[in-house]
């Protein structure tokens, strides 16, 4: 590795530990059905959120509901204490279409219709902050 390749990857690991994520990978969902439910959480309080999404009747709600759980985990880990009430925020939240299986479905008279089975990645970040937003 290069002298200037190792330095940016030392300053990216350093922007790194300052923040506090989780990531969901190839989750077997399409994007779409992903972002109605990140929609309705974004830029919430993390104790907050996840009351929303467990009485949510989306399939999609309960892998948000455990990557939340897996972030605000994160954010006690590297910080030594409990996050309480009013604490966190989800800073940011994005979803990202993953690989698509593409499959073949038969149809009549020997034709063949392709099916695309959708997969996602969902990346979301924790931070300190106020809650003061419209959600309270």
């Amino acid at each position: 590795m290069g002298a200037r390749k190792k330095v940016a990857a030392e300053i990216r690991k350093a922007v790194l530990e300052k923040q506090y994520f989780a990531k969901l990978r190839n989750n077997p969902s399409s994007p779409r059905k992903m972002r109605l439910v990140i929609d309705m959480i974004r830029g919430m309080e993390v104790f907050r959120a996840l009351g929303i999404l467990k009485f949510s009747n989306k399939a999609a709600a309960r892998e948000v509901e455990k990557l939340l759980r897996s972030a605000i985990s994160n954010w006690e880990l590297k910080n030594e204490k409990r996050a309480e009430r009013g604490m966190l925020v989800i800073s940011s939240i994005k979803v990202d279409s993953g690989t698509t299986l593409k499959r073949m479905q038969p149809a009549p008279q020997g034709r063949g219709h392709r099916i695309r089975k959708r997969s996602n990645h969902v990346t979301l970040f924790v931070e300190i902050g106020n809650t003061n937003t419209i959600y309270n």
